[in-house]
This record gives structure tokens, C-alpha cells and sequence, in this order.
């Protein structure tokens, strides 16, 4: 049986595409150009985590669809959305 952790909390953070660079494989957004859910300007993103969920136009995304670090969230492709479209990243800390 898997050890369960007995406190797990979620943080999130909100952006926008227009917010990214890049092209192609390597469009990304910093983790700097997010507001976090207390709505303070994020420094970065958690370090540590269980899983996190991307969401693009409010609609959850498949894990393949992006990588995250401390620093950047990857979406190949991302630069081909609408720079108005709405980006959220929930992460879930443990």
C-alpha cells in the first residue's frame, strides 16, 4: 500500500499566451508573467509538487501538452492560440 501524504495543497497561477515567447517546441511563458491566487505577482513556480494541471481557455490539458519548472512553463505550439487566451496552472503541493 502507498504511503498516502496527509496534507496536500493547491496554488495557482493565472496568465495569459500573449504573455509567452518562443516559437514552436520551445514557446514558453515565465513563471514572472503569472499573478499567483492571492493575486500578487508570482516569483516562481513551486519547487516541489505532486502534479500540476494546465488549463487553456478553462478546458484541462493532457499531460504531454506542456512541462514545468521553477522558472517556465513549456506548451509547444502555444504561440499558434490567440495572445488573449487565458492560461491557468494549477499545482498541487505536497
Amino acid at each position: 500500500m502507498p504511503i498516502v501524504k496527509p496534507f496536500m495543497a493547491s496554488r495557482k497561477f493565472s496568465a495569459t499566451i500573449g504573455d509567452g515567447t518562443g516559437t514552436g517546441a520551445t514557446f514558453a511563458i515565465a513563471a514572472t508573467a503569472f499573478i499567483d491566487d492571492t493575486g500578487a505577482a508570482a516569483t516562481a513556480f513551486p519547487g516541489s509538487f505532486a502534479y500540476y494541471v494546465l488549463y487553456i481557455n478553462a478546458q484541462p490539458q493532457t499531460a504531454d501538452t506542456s512541462t514545468l519548472t521553477t522558472t517556465t512553463i513549456t506548451i509547444p505550439g502555444g504561440d499558434v492560440l490567440d495572445g488573449g487566451t487565458p492560461i491557468l496552472v494549477e499545482v498541487v503541493v505536497n
